[in-house]
């Protein structure tokens, strides 16, 4: 068959066209009932937010996915690709109040509950065609037909059954915790969501002055990061066992006054030397000692206690005075301390996050300016003993980036801590990469849980299913079914159960008989994607029968470095408890994508990139294949455009240049391929060596890929392309190509070429789908590779000595090379001779003739005694070895002197390291301590690589100058031939107009230049433009004849 060329259409256009086919051809389908019967390989997709636009992370990360499942559908496997939408959340919200002009809650409700949840609902899908077009151009195959969504009622269904099976074992309780709280969002956050949003700020501290009630000129000091904290203050915390004094100042301002700090402190807050111990005791020796009221803007309810010292173990001395200012409406250690001592709370701030019963009543506690004030206060009625500014980590929402408010509020919550211990083994059951991941950052966290803060006071989100009653009486629902079976309302099962529908759904009360109405919040979000697994497959009302055979877990999963605290630990929360094991076996973590700079991208900065302006310009695989190769998908990936453009010339382009090259000659020859196969023994050795090469390719990728690792699979076989196929096998084979007769020669080199394209194409497919899919269905006429196998590794075709032989040859070559191009002589030069050592005579002997051609060398000398060609010396590099050595460095330049350079040199090349006795003791030299250079004697230039030594006889002769020139003509005479558009096999006249010394040289090499050119003749006339051969201007001009 005549096979077709490869498109030459721009990128994006022929990159659109496949889609359509793979759309109308329904490939993701036939993927999946190809494999029927195949064991699975169960993918969960982590949903996205369908109101933000996609970018270039969301590419890396679905390149990620879309290669895994594409590699291990070729593996044999049946993977199933369920898209995802995240619907529900804060961010939504937030969307939908920047478009409707809303500032906050009480704007929503004014708007109406309905009206807003309904307004949230058409906004979800803002940008769904925008992530779909990315989808089909990124060629991520997954099915978007049939995504889960998670405002769907089927998915709110499973989320309600999963709830009550908490419910139902005692782990969901309401408490008043101190948690980070959103005055703009209007709601608290989980521990695993503050750990998303903290910023570096610069803070007012203060050290207050607490005024000891029966005494005057008596103060405690307590230094705090939030002075508007302080209006709330109602005790003093000190550690038990810890020292502190009682001291009096003996100098500056503050002289004479009476101050309690901890001793350990005592000279970094007073100053050494600027006051005398009065008094020493322990923290436990001052609980119950009474202080006036810091900030009196609150009054106590008769009977209330506060304003005095307490003990408790939390206590440290490591920073501040050692003496804690606690306010019990805004800490969880002060909270825990407010009900052990039985101390009321104060909480002069309410749920927007601004002061009630103060001087600054109505402002945000965190307004920029308004610690400035409270210290300007406090400063007045003299209780400021010390302030300063400090720079420190402080959470700010990961939605809004309002700055966290910590205070009492009520929540729901899942009593995680009790299922510690299971989240701990289950997450040694996973498989992470990179492992200190999973054993770190998430283990950590794991082994650290805090109960889980379910409930949202917002709007739209997954309604919790508790139902209260005025008696105190809680009842869970856990399904449409029971909902429609208690509801004292006449509801069917297509009751939607978004509020505010389900909040006028109401049920009876069994303990008192009375009406029960649900309680008002919502699920994170988290609880949303954390039930995914099951959530998805409407379990257990559908799929109960195939779901822990066939949906459950998922044996690949793949998000970034940001969710761990996220999608990562709901997924594994709620598995852990529903069904006893972990989510998922394999977890790859991608980290962020920054700016070729290392900077984060970002809008205002101006660094961002379209991936869409990316697919126009290069394409959607040369996209991902540099997303793929730049790092590993755990490191930060810089991206860099120029980068881009290289993998596209180096891997791209070279992969389309082989495939050119076969296909010219192939459908010249009218190569039948089924008539070309040869035993690969019987081939000759260069086509064994590719053979080889390849085969330990596809071990080795298969090897990467099992392990998810993206960037040395990538890399591996951008290097056997580039070097392996290109540089070396279809140079070394070009000429096998333009032989006339069919002979087994021509044959085998046509049967490997074809070979090894059909088996790229297949190995690239996971990672670059759109060539892929070009190459083998124009090579082979079948519908699709993403229906093909991977290939599977011939183990025996691969012969290391083969490989040995050839590799040595390359090195050999790709030093005298170098050396060529160090003393600035072409490789058309020919050279008399080049000397290599005779230890790989018995090796690669019989390659001399490829050595020979390669090198444009007449000789290829094997000599045991190198030596006698080459000058070797040694000195110390003391700038590395300097810091290494230290005293002993004198030593070593002088020992290192006395020393053999050339052995040194082999011994540093070979192991990396001597041994040295300097000043008495046996001391290790690594390589970069010693610099080796080598010089070779007049008329030779030498080259040196891990212990291989290539010496090139520089010297020309006459003769050797004169074939030069007659190779430089040649050259000269094929580029214009390609100038000109000529054919492959169009015959030429040559008119040129030489010196006398070029003349000589045509006419001694006159069949030579006829043949390689396809000249019939070559005229002595002046006809065209000049050139440069070798420094003589020299007129050529071709003609077609």
């Amino acid at each position: 068959m005549k096979f077709k060329n490869l498109s030459d259409k721009p990128i994006a256009e022929v990159q659109s066209e496949q889609v359509k086919v793979w759309k109308k051809e329904d490939i993701l389908h036939k993927c999946v009932t190809a494999r029927e019967g195949k064991p699975a390989f169960v993918f969960y997709e982590g949903p996205p937010t369908a109101n933000g636009k996609p970018g270039i992370h969301h590419v890396m990360a679905r390149t990620l996915k879309d290669s895994v499942c594409r590699y291990k559908t070729m593996k044999g496997f049946q993977v199933n690709r369920k898209a995802g939408w995240d619907t529900h959340g804060l961010p939504v919200e937030i969307e939908v109040e920047k478009q409707l002009n809303m500032s906050g809650k009480q704007d929503i409700e004014k708007y109406g509950i309905k009206e807003f949840n309904q307004k949230c609902r058409d906004s979800v899908f803002t940008y769904t065609g925008m992530w779909e077009d990315m989808t089909e151009r990124m060629a991520y195959m997954v099915d978007m037909k049939n995504p889960y969504i998670t405002l769907d009622n089927n998915y709110i269904e499973t989320g309600w059954w999963i709830l009550k099976e908490f419910f139902k074992k005692g782990l969901i309780y309401e408490g008043h915790k101190i948690i980070p709280y959103c005055p703009r969002c209007g709601t608290g956050l989980a521990s695993h969501e503050v750990a998303q949003g903290y910023k570096e700020v610069k803070t007012n501290t203060i050290t207050a002055k607490f005024k000891r009630k029966d005494r005057e000129n008596e103060y405690f000091l307590a230094w705090t990061t939030t002075p508007w904290t302080l209006a709330a203050n109602t005790m003093l915390t000190v550690g038990p066992d810890y020292d502190y004094i009682r001291v009096e100042m003996t100098e500056g301002d503050e002289k004479g006054n009476i101050f309690y700090v901890a001793k350990h402190l005592a000279d970094k807050v007073l100053g050494e030397n600027t006051y005398k111990i009065l008094e020493e005791m322990k923290g436990s020796d001052l609980e119950y000692i009474e202080y006036e009221q810091l900030m009196p803007f609150i009054e106590l309810d008769e009977g209330e206690k506060a304003f005095f010292v307490t003990v408790m173990d939390y206590v440290t001395i490591e920073d501040g005075t050692g003496i804690v200012h606690t306010a019990p409406a805004f800490g969880e250690d002060d909270y825990q301390c407010g009900r052990k001592y039985g101390v009321p709370m104060i909480k002069p701030v309410d749920e927007q996050g601004k002061y009630t019963a103060t001087p600054w009543e109505g402002r945000f506690v965190m307004e920029e300016g308004l610690d400035i004030d409270i210290i300007k206060w406090l400063a007045g009625e003299n209780k400021i003993y010390a302030k300063e500014k400090v720079l420190h980590n402080y959470p700010h929402c990961w939605r809004c980036g309002t700055p966290l408010v910590y205070y009492a509020n009520p929540s729901w919550y899942i009593e995680m801590s009790k299922l510690k211990d299971e989240l701990v083994k289950n997450n040694n059951t996973v498989n992470w990469y990179p492992p200190y991941v999973g054993e770190k950052r998430f283990g950590n966290w794991l082994a650290e849980v805090k109960d889980w803060a379910i409930s949202r006071t917002r709007y739209w989100g997954t309604p919790i299913p508790i139902w209260r009653c005025e008696c105190g009486h809680l009842e869970c629902i856990g399904s449409r079914e029971e909902l429609v079976n208690k509801s004292l309302e006449k509801i069917d099962m297509s009751v939607e159960l978004h509020r505010p529908y389900v909040d006028d759904v109401h049920i009876k009360c069994e303990k008192c008989g009375k009406e029960m109405s649900r309680i008002p919040e919502v699920m994170d979000c988290w609880f949303d994607s954390g039930a995914m697994p099951f959530a998805q497959w409407h379990y257990p009302f559908e799929n109960k029968e195939i779901f822990f055979e066939k949906l459950f877990p998922a044996d690949f999963i793949c998000e970034g470095i940001d969710q761990t605290r996220g999608w990562f630990y709901s997924l594994m929360a709620i598995s852990t408890f529903i069904a006893g094991k972990a989510p998922y076996k394999n977890v790859l973590v991608n980290d962020l994508i920054l700016d070729k700079n290392g900077k984060k991208m970002s809008k205002s900065k101006g660094n961002t990139v379209s991936p869409f302006e990316l697919f126009d310009k290069y394409g959607a695989d040369a996209t991902r294949w540099y997303l793929l190769s730049v790092s590993p998908a755990w490191s930060p990936t810089k991206f860099d455009e120029e980068g881009l453009k290289d993998v596209i010339s180096k891997f791209f382009g070279t992969l389309k240049n082989v495939y050119n090259f076969f296909v010219l000659y192939a459908n010249n020859d009218n190569v039948d391929i089924d008539n070309c196969f040869v035993e690969p023994s019987e081939r000759p050795e260069l086509d064994r060596w590719i053979l080889s090469k390849f085969n330990k390719l596809v071990k080795n990728t298969t090897e990467y890929m099992d392990s998810y690792d993206h960037m040395k699979t990538v890399r591996v076989i951008t290097d056997f392309v580039s070097e392996d196929l290109s540089n070396w096998y279809i140079r070394r084979a070009r000429r096998r190509f333009y032989a006339d007769e069919m002979d087994l020669d021509k044959k085998s080199v046509y049967a490997t070429t074809y070979e090894i394209l059909v088996g790229i194409s297949k190995i690239i497919a996971p990672f670059a789908p759109f060539i892929a899919d070009e190459l083998y269905t124009k090579l082979t006429g079948e519908e699709s590779v993403h229906l093909a196998y991977f290939p599977e590794a011939d183990m025996s075709l691969v012969c290391e000595q083969t490989e040995e032989r050839m590799d040595l040859v390359r090195t050999l070559v790709t030093l005298a090379r170098g050396t060529r191009e160090k003393e600035r002589i072409k490789v058309r030069q020919p050279l008399s001779e080049i000397l290599v050592s005779g230890q790989y005579e018995a090796l690669i002997g019989d390659l001399v003739d490829l050595i020979k051609e390669e090198l444009n060398v007449k000789e290829v000398v094997f000599d045991k005694e190198l030596d006698k060609y080459m000058n070797f010396q040694l000195k110390p590099n003391f700038k590395v070895a300097g810091p290494e050595l230290g005293k002993h460095i004198k030593s070593f330049g002088k020992e290192l002197a006395n020393l053999s350079p050339k052995e040194v040199s082999e011994k540093l090349d070979s192991d990396g390291f001597i041994m040295m006795e300097l000043d008495g003791e046996n001391v290790k030299i690594e390589k970069d301590f010693v610099d080796v250079k080598i010089e070779a004697k007049d008329g030779f230039a030498v080259a040196m690589e891990n212990n291989v030594f290539t010496i090139l006889d520089t010297k020309l002769s006459p003769e050797l100058i004169a074939e030069g020139l007659a190779r430089e003509l040649v050259s000269k005479v094929q580029q214009l031939r390609k100038q000109n558009d000529f054919a492959m096999m169009d015959r030429i006249n040559i008119y040129t107009a030489p010196d006398e010394e070029v003349k000589s040289a045509i006419s001694k090499y006159e069949d030579y230049i006829k043949t390689e050119t396809l000249a019939n003749e070559i005229i002595f006339e002046d006809r065209g433009d000049s050139f440069d051969l070798n420094g003589h201007k020299t007129a050529i001009f071709v003609h077609r004849v």
